[in-house]
């Protein structure tokens, strides 16, 4: 719990200021109302105790996809046996072994016996429950199929994982192999180089340009390491302050759809997910315009999630669901054509499950053929790196042993 302070308005006007305790402010807010109170400020106030070093919450124990499929799963499972809400969570709450999802169960568990909705409870976690899980359950408990939304949601959250898990496997390669040379660049500049350059000045050489400009690229390493990793430690925090912007984050978000290689594997993973995400919304009885604003936060990217926000504002001006896809410019002639074919037969839900399964037989191909595309311009990096190490060690000794011979 966290203390807020707040200013209202009675019923008569007069303004109110005061305290409470509660999770968010959204638990302010309904306190507030609770008491015919109309709230006007609610400021979080930082106690001696809540205060933590930032380096503190790298040991904090998140809620990951593990979690919350675990935790749809078996809320399907038990609610479909017939299990009380309260029951099931306090069940799941006992058994998780993620003690911040524990802290977070045993508070819904709390409002819920308060006599929220479940719905209610989760929307005050939001760090945790996105806004798709929210919606999801909240439908599912107007239309009386709570279970089934916990199922759509558990084979949502599924399909995410895997696809994460086959891309973090696909980039395992070339990330091994970078810092492979990260690493075998930092020993030759601290201890390969300086003694080749010990040598060399000992025979008063005339020193190749190549050899001259490695030698110095270790002087630096050697001499200034300092600044260069004040430089790297500055480079990310600007780059960080950048990303906290929404411009850069936009503008982050509209190149990674670029990355050669690897843009076009991105953009179809967040059609993928596009296509998803709307299709379960769409399925569980969601209204297309509240589905859309859903799936734009789903997709993690802001480029993508302006574009979405934009259909759904050419569709409240009364165009229709193709039209104002094909005026974006963000998706392929594939979803544009299922989306036809759905509004005219009104299967908009089963085209676009349609279109995601197939971008996802798509991301898995390309994944797969990433390692085999990339391979060879390692091959070809490493190669010119030996090149480079050569022509500036070797060369020079040849020289070298070439004048002895000669003399």
């Amino acid at each position: 719990m966290q203390l807020y302070s707040y200013q209202a308005k009675d019923h008569k006007g007069t303004l109110v200021k005061g305290k409470l305790e509660a999770v968010n402010q959204a638990g302010v807010a309904d306190n507030l109302m609770r008491r015919q109170f109309i709230p006007i400020t609610i400021t979080l106030i930082e106690r001696e105790n809540d205060i933590q070093f930032p380096g503190l919450q790298l040991f904090k124990q998140k809620v990951g996809l593990d979690d919350m499929i675990m935790f749809s799963r078996q809320m399907y499972s038990l609610l479909k046996a017939g299990i009380p809400i309260i029951r099931a969570i306090v069940g799941l709450a006992d058994t998780t072994q993620n003690k911040e999802f524990k802290a977070v169960l045993t508070e819904v568990i709390k409002q819920l016996e308060q006599g929220r909705d479940l719905s209610s409870a989760m929307s005050m976690h939001n760090k945790v429950f996105s806004r798709l899980t929210i919606s999801m359950v909240l439908v599912g408990e107007g239309s009386g199929r709570l279970e089934d939304a916990f199922l759509q949601l558990a084979n949502y959250f599924e399909k995410e994982q895997d696809t994460r898990k086959r891309i973090k496997t696909a980039m395992r390669y070339p990330i091994f192999v970078i810092a492979a040379l990260v690493i075998a660049m930092v020993i030759l500049n601290i201890f390969v180089i300086p003694t080749f350059a010990t040598m060399f000045a000992r025979f008063n050489a005339e020193l190749p340009l190549m050899t001259q400009i490695l030698i110095g690229t270790s002087h630096f390493f050697v001499n200034y390491w300092w600044l260069l990793l004040l430089i790297i430690a500055m480079t990310i925090f600007f780059w960080k302050r950048y990303l906290a912007t929404e411009q850069g984050l936009y503008n982050w978000d509209h190149y990674k759809l670029k990355i050669p290689f690897v843009g076009h594997i991105i953009h179809r993973s967040l059609l993928a997910r596009y296509s998803q995400s709307l299709a379960m919304v769409l399925r569980s009885g969601v209204p297309m315009t509240t589905g859309l604003s859903l799936t734009a936060q789903a997709v993690d990217n802001s480029y993508m999630e302006k574009a979405i926000l934009s259909i759904r504002q050419e569709i409240e001006k009364g165009d229709s669901l193709l039209r104002a896809s094909r005026s974006s410019e963000l998706f392929s002639q594939l979803v544009l054509q299922m989306v036809a074919v759905g509004e005219e037969t009104g299967r908009v839900d089963e085209m676009l499950q349609e279109a995601a399964d197939y971008y996802e037989r798509e991301v898995d191909y390309d994944l797969r053929s990433l390692t085999a595309k990339i391979e060879p311009i390692l091959t070809v990096f490493v190669a010119i790196m030996v090149l480079i190490l050569a022509l500036g060690i070797f060369m020079p000794m040849w020289n070298m042993m070439s004048a002895i011979k000669g003399g």
